[in-house]
């Protein structure tokens, strides 16, 4: 498997594009070549090698299934729990992770297929689901964005 083609896939949340390659997933949903794109990474130790974890908010995201963090550092992580996306996670360890759709737009099946390399479905199939909830974190609080 190849991390930087563009694999569309079931998330742990929605049907999304995939891939170690943010700018292929950036041109794919006409954005900013250097637009920051979400990273979904596989456990709290991959993530570890990211940034560092706030110690007040290390229990809140041990916890959390289907939450996005922003870092004070900007970059904006997910930790996989959903057990089928994260088989398919776990190959590569972290990828870049966007919704499958053109930016500001609705879910689009067979446009979607057309732009990946490489599809990956299981039996629940591809459906856009509810997105993940955010979270800005910096040193002293935390802002619900999402």
């Amino acid at each position: 498997m190849n991390p930087n083609k563009v694999y569309l896939t079931q998330t742990d949340t929605t049907v999304g594009f995939l891939s170690q390659d943010k700018k292929k997933l950036n041109k794919i949903k006409n954005r900013p070549l250097n637009q920051p794109v979400l990273r979904e990474v596989d456990s709290l130790e991959t993530l570890k090698r990211f940034v560092r974890v706030p110690g007040k908010y290390k229990k809140m995201l041990r916890r959390a299934k289907k939450t996005t963090f922003i870092f004070p550092n900007g970059e904006s992580y997910r930790v996989v729990k959903d057990e089928r996306h994260l088989e398919f996670l776990k190959k590569f360890k972290w990828m870049y992770s966007t919704s499958a759709n053109l930016h500001k737009k609705r879910f689009d099946e067979v446009w979607a297929r057309e732009q990946a390399d490489i599809i990956v479905e299981d039996k629940r199939g591809l459906f856009e689901g509810e997105p993940s909830s955010i979270f800005k974190l910096s040193k002293n609080k935390i802002k619900r964005i999402r």
